[in-house]
């Protein structure tokens, strides 16, 4: 189902990512990161190789099936550690060599339910997803406002985003643009100002706790 054209004019104004294509499954998205993806060229210059090793990616099914069960409600998430920064795209490429994930999946799903999602992530992020070191269950809760850019994530106590919309203040040099676009495929991205975002898992063996950068991305998902 496809949504958002309450935010064209946000979208436009602030650099926006999009992808469209149709599909069976659909749903919300909410990423942020360790580094400025929102930024000019040269302060992102400045954080490569020293930020944006980290990420957390995670998606809301409203709707679908995924290898023929029905994902409805549920939700799943992404958590990743580099060893350099995550910058698959963009104006700057950085393809980090080593790259582990722990996937978090929604409680409430059924043992089949768990697999598809599993499953689902894998293939929405097939390059992050080689060295997953841990699939866990916790309750997830996911709501995005994309006209006020206001999005929340939370796995339990593992895990948490929140962000708000970028704003006219949040300009340093008046050169900024979407330097990273998001690590997936999504379709209607827009950036926004992350708040805050934590880690605190022991797989990754590295937790984090990263406030007011302009470092998210609000999306809808579709396949």
């Amino acid at each position: 189902m496809r949504r958002l054209g309450l935010v064209v004019g946000c979208v436009v104004a602030l650099g926006a990512v999009s992808n469209c294509f149709a599909g069976g499954i659909s749903g919300e998205y909410l990423e942020a990161r360790t580094c400025d993806v929102y930024t000019g060229p040269c302060f992102a210059n400045g954080e490569i190789g020293i930020a944006g090793k980290e990420a957390v990616m995670a998606w809301r099914i409203d709707e679908g099936k995924w290898q023929g069960k029905d994902l409805s409600g549920l939700g799943v998430a992404l958590i990743v550690k580099a060893n350099y920064t995550l910058g698959l795209g963009g104006t700057f490429y950085v393809n980090p060599d080593k790259i582990t994930a722990v996937i978090v999946v929604d409680e409430k799903a059924s043992v089949e339910q768990k697999a598809a999602l599993l499953h689902f992530v894998k293939d929405s992020a097939p390059a992050l997803t080689k060295d997953v070191v841990k699939v866990q269950e916790a309750p997830i809760s996911l709501t995005n406002d994309h006209l006020a850019g206001k999005g929340v994530f939370t796995a339990g106590k593992l895990s948490r985003i929140e962000t708000r919309a970028l704003a006219k203040g949040d300009c340093v040099c008046s050169n900024e643009s979407v330097i990273y676009p998001p690590l997936t495929k999504v379709d209607n991205a827009h950036a926004a100002y992350t708040l805050n975002m934590t880690y605190d898992g022991k797989d990754l063996e590295r937790t984090w706790s990263t406030v007011n950068k302009r470092s998210a991305f609000l999306a809808t998902f579709e396949k």
